[in-house]
């Protein structure tokens, strides 16, 4: 897949706003500059790397690589015709 599609099916189309304590914010951007990141990129990274760990996987992702989820036993019972 060309990297210009790519980017398109992956564009940041939401904001998500948080209130913190105005230290706790600038000492985060200030580590971010440090090690030459953004702080907006660590906290998407957090997030995802969260949703992955709690076996959640974002709808764009699902779209591109395929269902993920585990058919439970009753469906698969019921799909092969054992109860």
């Amino acid at each position: 897949m060309p990297d210009n599609e790519r980017k398109k099916k992956q564009a940041k189309d939401s904001q998500f706003v948080i209130r913190i304590q105005k230290a706790d914010r600038d000492a985060f951007v200030e580590l971010c500059e440090a090690l030459d990141t953004s702080a907006a990129r660590e906290i998407r990274r957090f997030i995802r790397e969260f949703t992955e760990e709690h076996g959640i996987t974002p709808a764009y992702a699902a779209e591109t690589t395929g269902p993920t989820e585990k058919k439970s036993k009753k469906k698969k019972a019921k799909r092969t015709g054992k109860a």
